[in-house]
């Protein structure tokens, strides 16, 4: 059994879907059901004996007791977190609450959980792997090296600075405790499911509904580009085969400035949905740039690639028109997602 942590958002939901159409091993998903929650993500899976919903808090310590007492995981996979920097400087503290305090949550529950145990396999065996992120490291210039798992963490974001702080607490526990963490740092993921107020779905989103597509400051920040299913088969290969105590970076090989990646989302849009006149990137308009606006994230991912034999499989172009046409195939999950409609599923289903 699998424990795994915002399984009802865009990468838990990836990583759970992919996991059990691989393998027979079941999977808990503890999930808030906060805005990015989406339950609807998983409604494939509705009726299938391998997949255990609990609706709970990870900050709340004794329902994540319960899970770990009643389910007996022989790993977790902690994807939970407030994740969008603009809202972390909006509001900083639902970020230190949910991925500093969280976080410590699940390693003390894990932590008692196996001092209780008398499953010496269960000890041996178990696992904690911690998702976090590129941006603990902090910002780079044009011609800096990329991240390697040794760089500092130089968090410019309060969203960077509470994954730091987690990724803190996940090295104390295992050095202080001896619990099993693992830690990958990933660069930007796009693909299915993703909630609109990131920069691939908000530019489709926009795109298709005739409003600006906005673009903070130049455009010319430049990120690294992983794909879901890449980031879902890297964990796969931690969780299998990482070095407890260890930290490895996971990148798509695929550096784009912010305004590259939208013009290219655009010439998409253009050949397969083309608008009466003109271009998709008509629409594409330049805000005031994004307070303390990193500059440069790049992944090495040499450590994954020679330790575990990971390396992302899918190029950036194709993968990015892929997105797209699952976008426009599933425009009513958008819609409802865009109208909050899946938050009354929500209440129906599972209580305010």
């Amino acid at each position: 059994m699998l424990f795994v942590t915002g399984g009802c958002g865009f990468i838990g939901a990836n990583f759970i879907l992919d996991w059990l159409a691989r393998s027979s091993e079941p999977i808990v998903n503890l999930d808030a059901l906060t805005y990015a929650g989406n339950p609807e993500n998983l409604t494939s899976l509705e009726g299938d004996a391998r997949y255990h919903f609990v609706h709970g808090n990870i900050c709340d310590s004794a329902t994540v007791e319960q899970v770990y007492a009643k389910y007996a995981p022989r790993a977790v996979v902690h994807f939970a977190a407030e994740s969008h920097v603009d809202r972390s400087i909006h509001g900083p503290a639902a970020f230190i609450e949910t991925n500093v305090r969280g976080t410590l949550s699940l390693l003390e529950g894990a932590r008692q959980y196996l001092a209780g145990s008398t499953d010496a396999a269960l000890k041996n065996a178990f696992r904690f792997a911690y998702i976090s992120t590129d941006e603990v490291y902090g910002s780079l210039k044009a011609d800096d090296p990329p991240f390697t798992e040794l760089s500092r963490h130089e968090p410019n974001s309060p969203y960077a600075a509470s994954k730091a702080g987690s990724d803190h607490l996940v090295r104390a526990y295992f050095k202080t405790f001896g619990l099993a963490t693992l830690t990958t740092h990933a660069s930007n993921n796009f693909g299915p499911y993703q909630f609109p107020e990131k920069l691939i779905p908000l530019a489709i989103n926009n795109a298709l509904g005739g409003r600006a597509i906005p673009i903070y400051g130049s455009g010319k920040q430049v990120r690294d580009w992983l794909h879901v299913s890449d980031h879902c088969a890297a964990v796969r290969a931690v969780l299998e085969s990482g070095q407890p105590g260890e930290t490895y970076n996971v990148g798509g090989e695929s550096e784009r400035e912010n305004l590259q990646v939208v013009h290219t989302l655009c010439a998409i849009l253009d050949r397969v949905r083309p608008k009466a006149s003109g271009s998709y990137a008509d629409q594409i308009e330049f805000v005031k740039d994004r307070l303390g606006h990193d500059w440069r994230y790049a992944i090495d991912g040499g450590k994954i690639a020679s330790s575990l034999g990971w390396r992302p499989a899918r190029s950036f172009k194709a993968s990015l028109e892929q997105t797209v046409r699952w976008y426009l195939e599933n425009g009513d999950w958008l819609k409802r997602v865009q109208s909050g409609a899946y938050l009354k599923w929500i209440d129906q289903h599972y209580g305010k």
